[in-house]
């Protein structure tokens, strides 16, 4: 008692708690989702007859047109040793390579647009190096810019597809996939047996000067 006066303590049930602390939650990383492919090649120009059963994980970001970018490269260049990379997850690897059996680079695939700087890196370090632009007229432009300061680069080819070819691939993209594949001279008729893609690669290539 102080002053005279009495002092109280609050009841127990009157005493709340502290507010918990929170954390921000983390948000979830999108998966991969994963596509299956039985590829049929038949390439006369090369001599290449096999069947492949292909699995490719499309990454959240990265849209059909561009993963079947990334079938049609490894149709064009078939080996059973070609492995693809993590695409848009992996800024570091190549999209698609192939190497000997030391671990040495013999192809590195690239896609879209890729600067000098990576473009000279891939050079520095595989045998060839095969870049599939597939934007139409915004990589013929990209191009035009890159091509003078690469011309020393000898072992880099350039494919230019054709406006709306990427469109027209990513129209046969599923999750399973059925499809055949058949080169010759440079032309390349991919099909799941209702619809039809075809392509005049042998126009498409375009070399830095030197080749």
């Amino acid at each position: 008692m102080e002053h005279g006066l009495p002092t109280f303590k609050p009841a127990a049930s009157a005493i709340l708690p502290a507010p918990a602390r929170t954390t921000p939650e983390k948000p979830m990383a999108l998966k991969a989702t994963v596509y299956k492919a039985h590829l049929q090649i038949a390439d006369m120009d090369r001599h290449h007859y096999h069947d492949y059963h292909l699995t490719l994980a499309r990454h959240p970001s990265e849209t059909d047109d561009r993963l079947m970018v990334r079938l049609l490269a490894f149709a064009v260049h078939a080996d059973p040793g070609i492995q693809f990379g993590k695409g848009l997850s992996d800024d570091d690897a190549p999209d698609a390579w192939l190497d000997d059996l030391t671990g040495n680079m013999l192809l590195w695939i690239e896609l879209g647009q890729p600067d000098e700087k990576r473009l000279r890196k891939a050079c520095s370090r595989s045998q060839r190096v095969v870049v599939y632009a597939y934007s139409g007229h915004a990589a013929d432009i990209w191009w035009q810019q890159l091509q003078p300061k690469l011309s020393r680069l000898h072992n880099l080819e350039i494919v230019c597809l054709p406006t709306g070819a990427a469109v027209e691939l990513g129209e046969l993209a599923a999750r399973s996939m059925q499809l055949q594949c058949t080169l010759q001279e440079g032309q390349l008729l991919l099909t799941d047996g209702q619809r039809s893609v075809t392509l005049d690669l042998a126009a498409a290539k375009v070399y830095p000067p030197g080749h």
